[in-house]
């Protein structure tokens, strides 16, 4: 019996450390978003104590809700003295009964619950702890999915961040003018809601997901902010899902413009079906569908004004600043092409590559190109050790290396294409991948070599220093950055060649767990392998040979006299045409004038056959 409790305490025991050791490392990997966590609820905690202690409410309800002679729902007691004063002498004592339950509410009680609404000295604590459990709710449901929603990316610090910067300007906005008699109504505080401005910006930013759940998010959030006015948070929800569904696509800055104009239409919409559904009347509506539409198309300005600051200031991956990267005529590709021709080629086909690889199973076919254009710019310092660029008889470096040593060499072209992007202020995820394109594998070639030497040696010490890729992006340019290369050594690059080819390529990179941390399928490594084969069966196409092409390996060499007698010929078709252009020429034109011209000729032509000759 003692033995069993001791059993069972040792496992209480182990469980608890289990859970503490798995808290406390969570809580050091998080600490970022968590400190973010603690810190965006403060600030819309205070937003909400400010909101509530200037609301005239009493017991959660509005003064609005009370009528003097109503028969009273329930007893609402003073939770402090007021005096009277100048403006208002009716007073209130503590722990006084304002109204009471089942009793019509005074002429006296009414006036004494209007002091207590008025009163800076009055807070309803009641509503202030409904909307801040409400807040609290609503922040955890963001930091989980956040958290365990998967966004196919590494998510950085600064994306959270924005979104909370976002939803706390949303939630003043709305609090606070809401107050306003211009924008009392559930309708008209949607004309100074921003939030289709900030979903167009995160959806550019961060795509779509992002901008889903801060949308989702943002509307709950307004229903707190607005004492929840239903049709508040439906037009927010409504403008703020079409604002990142238009957006989604575009691909020119431009495109913004036009984005504003449709969101515009859309707000005029939704307030038409609103008002109907809810049974509005239409006397304020041609005042709301101008405002909507104002508020429509200024998002799409402003998002054109403020996109290319965050998109410096963020760093991020957008469409527009992915366009701007894919320009070849920068200047480090111009660089590239003087100092690493061959790498120059090699980055374009892998772009080509990768591209159609990822616009195969939806992944995001500009990143990847992108970041196959920069995936080899480490190899501009030292572009005569690869073999790419090696041309003309250009002797291999690695021959008076060892293998250890040109092993350090090739590596090293990872970690200063790295610190290239870094000094280009690359965005994070192109970085990434150029970190990850051959991830942790090993420099096969000069491994086997070295273990000839030595068999002892240290594998470790010929592999690559980066991580296997995260990202399908990555892991797609990884392979394309493989297939690439070895079909060069391929002879007779047929289509059922390259077929068997890449597939055995692509087996190796998933037996050497090159491909464990992406979430690419079968299914999308079969996709990817088909528009592999597809592009490079293009690209080593065949050509027919014409019957007289010869190799200029194989042609003939001219030889002294035959050169003399090609330059001789030109003075025998000088002397034959000399008469004929002495006859065209008119018949003023005297015969011995053609003959000393065509002598004059035969003369110079001899003399350039002469000269040549005592060059020789």
């Amino acid at each position: 019996m003692k033995r069993n409790n001791s059993e069972k305490e040792n496992n209480k025991t182990g469980t608890g450390r289990f859970v503490m050791k798995g808290a406390g490392e969570y809580i050091r990997n998080n600490y970022p978003f968590l400190i973010l966590f603690f810190t965006g609820l403060l600030a819309v905690s205070a937003l909400n104590f400010v909101k509530v202690s200037t609301a005239q409410t009493i017991a959660n309800f509005s003064l609005e809700d009370f009528e003097i002679g109503q028969i009273a729902d329930r007893t609402i007691l003073a939770d402090r003295s007021l005096p009277p004063d100048n403006i208002d002498p009716v007073s209130v004592t503590k722990g006084e009964k304002i109204i009471k339950k089942g009793f019509p509410i005074t002429e006296e009680g009414f006036s004494k619950l209007k002091k207590m609404s008025a009163s800076p000295l009055y807070i309803d604590y009641r509503a202030f702890a409904n909307s801040e459990l409400y807040l609290l709710m609503l922040s955890i449901m963001w930091y989980l999915l956040f958290t365990f929603i998967s966004v196919n990316r590494k998510l950085l610090f600064k994306e959270p961040l924005l979104q909370v910067i976002f939803f706390l300007a949303v939630f003043a906005v709305t609090a606070f003018c809401g107050k306003l008699p211009l924008f009392s109504s559930p309708y008209s505080i949607c004309v100074a809601i921003p939030s289709a401005l900030f979903i167009m910006i995160v959806t550019i930013l961060y795509g779509n997901l992002s901008a889903l759940l801060l949308s989702i998010v943002m509307s709950i959030g307004v229903l707190c902010a607005t004492n929840w006015q239903i049709p508040t948070f439906l037009m927010t929800l409504a403008s703020s899902l079409t604002a990142a569904a238009i957006v989604r696509k575009i691909e020119r800055r431009l495109d913004l413009v036009f984005a504003g104009l449709m969101i515009a239409v859309f707000n005029i919409v939704y307030v038409l079906l609103f008002s109907v559904i809810f049974n509005e009347t239409f006397e304020e509506l041609p005042k709301l569908m101008i405002g909507l539409a104002i508020n429509g198309f200024l998002s799409g300005i402003l998002t054109l004004g403020f996109l290319t600051p965050l998109e410096i200031m963020l760093n991020t991956a957008s469409v527009f600043r992915l366009m701007d990267l894919s320009d070849t005529n920068t200047p480090i590709f111009k660089q590239m092409q003087i100092q690493a021709n061959g790498t120059y080629n090699h980055s374009m086909m892998v772009a080509q590559l990768a591209e159609a690889g990822c616009r195969e199973i939806g992944a995001n076919a500009l990143l990847a190109r992108v970041g196959a254009y920069y995936h080899d710019i480490g190899k501009m310092d030292q572009s005569e050790y690869f073999v790419e660029n090696q041309v003309n008889g250009m002797e291999n470096k690695h021959n008076d290396l060892n293998p250890t040593l040109s092993a350090s060499v090739i590596k090293s072209h990872v970690r200063k294409g790295v610190e290239k992007a870094h000094q280009l202020h690359l965005p994070q995820a192109v970085i990434d991948i150029i970190a990850e394109h051959h991830g942790n594998s090993i420099i096969a070639f000069f491994y086997n070599m070295a273990k000839e030497k030595d068999p002892s040696l240290d594998e470790d010490d010929f592999r690559y220093p980066g991580i296997p890729p995260a990202t399908k992006e990555s892991a797609v340019v990884m392979l394309a950055d493989t297939v690439e290369a070895a079909c060069h050594t391929l002879d007779n690059p047929t289509s059922p060649r390259l077929d068997k080819f890449i597939t055995m390529l692509i087996n190796q990179k998933v037996e050497h767990k090159q491909l464990d941390n992406c979430d690419l399928t079968f299914r999308d490594i079969s996709k990817i392998k088909a528009a592999f084969v597809n592009l490079l069966t293009g690209y080593y196409h065949n050509r027919i040979k014409y019957q007289n092409q010869q190799d200029p390996d194989d042609a003939p060499a001219k030889t002294e006299e035959q050169k003399a007698e090609a330059v001789k010929e030109p003075v025998k078709a000088a002397v034959k045409e000399a008469p004929k252009e002495g006859v065209k020429s008119g018949a003023q034109v005297k015969g011995s004038t053609v003959k000393e011209t065509a002598a004059a000729k035969t003369t110079k032509t001899l003399k350039e056959v002469k000269e040549i000759k005592e060059k020789k």
